[in-house]
């Protein structure tokens, strides 16, 4: 829900912003009524506007900083910040392995534009099974990893004061 309240926020103010930027100044002709063509714009109130927004969106985020450097997800042992690294972390760790898990044991290195007689093959210097065993073990932690965040998302609480 602090996630959604917070894109609400942002949403109005770059709305204001961009009305702001649509309204701050105009073009009209000289022989035009300049007061017909004028838009509507108050800037002091268009400045306070974007400064509560702005305000709002600081408590927002600094209450939402603080609970996630706090809160601990009993099934993980971790906060949720560190959840938030953890994840891009298993996610490199699993494109890594990907690649390791899909080698052939032996592969023959193309040699394109050279003439050679000399056949050269490219050996992998690790255990297939073993980096397609990680890959698995990567994945099932990833996902475990993703579950307890989302369920923490959807079922703990925390107020933050806007107002």
């Amino acid at each position: 829900m602090a996630a959604k309240h917070l894109k609400k926020l942002n949403d109005q103010r770059e709305t204001l912003l961009y009305r702001e930027q649509k309204a701050k100044a105009f073009t009209a002709a000289i022989q035009e009524d300049i007061e017909s063509v004028r838009p509507a714009y108050d800037y002091a109130a268009t400045q306070k506007e974007i400064a509560g927004l702005d305000a709002k969106i600081r408590k927002l985020k600094h209450t939402l900083n603080c609970f996630n450097s706090t809160y601990v997800i009993p099934e993980l042992d971790m906060t949720i910040d560190q959840v938030l690294i953890y994840i891009p972390q298993l996610t490199a760790r699993k494109e890594k392995l990907d690649s390791f898990r899909n080698r052939l044991p032996k592969e023959r290195k193309e040699s394109f534009g050279q003439k050679s007689a000399i056949i050269e093959y490219e050996y992998a210097n690790y255990e297939i099974a073993q980096a397609q065993a990680d890959y698995a073990a990567v994945t099932d932690e990833l996902a475990k990893v993703q579950n307890a965040l989302d369920r923490t998302n959807a079922t703990v609480m925390f107020e933050a004061e806007l107002e």
